[in-house]
């Protein structure tokens, strides 16, 4: 029973966390009418209908098999390690970060290990996780904080796309520069052809992948994706609703509870206001390396109205500490299952490749202002 407990403890860690700060905080402000006003229904919905179709296109293999397809149209470790990268960056841009990294990280794997190029995996894992990171800082529904954000803020399509696109084009430049400077141009082939895929599914869930997009955009009431993807989908793929990461949605609630709880506590309030508006930047780029981005961008957002720094920090911010994104826990959780025995030098490797891209993105978005 211990055991199990402990196990259930470090898988949920996150959700645990921002339970516990939720409940400390209630002592402080009692619940009342005010706590309905906390959370943003939109957000929540948004996540849960882009996080339910993708889950069904994950499980007829939609995003592996395209990705598969791809990478058997290169021929040398280099390309091919860039390919998977790159198909890690655009997926983040259209099925969020963590979704991206669970779909593609065990492609890479399959390809490195097939091929007998192991020696290129840490590498590999963490070029794709800080891709994934920085892929999706371009899209409102790339990172779960971009959503938040977008929504919250009510930022103009044109707008947020403007705001990321600097620190966006800096972080693929770089991607590639590394890519093409660690990895020999060595030959490799990949003899596992790509599957079929079931055509009638894969036509319903882009449409209503495409749905959910709209609700993003603000086009359709949010509403009727909370009807429409979950009916559909009971009668398509049950299993892809139990799969939809409700620890995810559980610390978005939990930390609208807390965040909420913060903004209303005065001196918390005068402290974190003074300390965004000498640089509201560099204190959310730094936060995220303690709390997360997540829970920074919804904590943080209760004490500013400079949404465009705090987009920028929060994803930038992103890269960094194991801790900075969920979605390095999840490329950490991969690679020591895929690894064992490697961990201290891929937490050295990490830190290092990341660290490195902060500096440079912040360094970058402190001089174009």
């Amino acid at each position: 029973m211990k055991t199990k407990i402990i196990s259930f403890a470090k898988a949920n860690a996150v959700v645990l966390i921002a339970a516990v700060a939720a409940i400390v905080t209630s002592f402080i402000i009692p619940p009342d009418k005010e706590y309905l006003g906390y959370f943003d229904f939109k957000t929540l919905t948004c996540l849960f209908c882009v996080l339910a179709v993708v889950c069904a296109l994950r499980n007829i293999r939609f995003f592996y098999t395209l990705a598969k397809a791809i990478i058997r149209k290169f021929k040398n470790a280099k390309l091919t390690v860039l390919a998977l990268v790159y198909i890690t960056f655009i997926g983040s841009m259209l099925i969020a970060n963590d979704m991206a990294l669970l779909t593609f990280l065990p492609l890479g794997y399959f390809v490195l290990h097939t091929t007998g190029k192991e020696k290129y995996m840490a590498f590999t894992y963490i070029m794709q996780n800080i891709a994934a990171n920085l892929g999706g800082m371009l899209t409102p529904f790339g990172n779960p904080q971009n959503l938040y954000l977008y929504t919250k803020f009510e930022i103009p399509d044109g707008e947020f796309v403007s705001i990321m696109f600097p620190p966006f084009i800096v972080a693929i430049s770089l991607i590639t520069v590394l890519c093409l400077v660690f990895v020999k141009s060595e030959p490799l082939e990949i003899e596992e052809k790509a599957a079929e895929l079931p055509k009638a599914r894969v036509a319903v869930y882009l449409l209503l992948f495409a749905l959910s997009i709209l609700i993003v955009f603000r086009a359709v009431p949010f509403i009727i994706g909370l009807i429409v993807i979950p009916v559909s989908l009971i009668f398509l793929d049950r299993e892809a609703l139990k799969q939809v990461d409700y620890g995810l949605l559980l610390t978005f609630v939990f930390f609208f509870i807390f965040s909420g709880n913060m903004a209303r506590i005065d001196v918390i309030r005068t402290f974190f206001s003074a300390l965004l508006e000498k640089n509201t930047l560099i204190f959310s780029a730094l936060s995220c390396q303690v709390i997360s981005n997540v829970p920074s961008a919804i904590l943080l957002s209760q004490f500013t109205q400079n949404y465009r720094e705090l987009l920028l920090g929060v994803n930038i911010g992103g890269v960094g500490t194991l801790i900075a994104s969920l979605a390095s826990l999840i490329t950490f959780k991969e690679y020591t299952m895929d690894q064992p025995g490697h961990t201290l030098r891929y937490i050295l490797k990490f830190t290092a490749f990341n660290f490195l891209f902060f500096a440079v993105l912040v360094g970058v978005c402190t001089v174009i202002g």
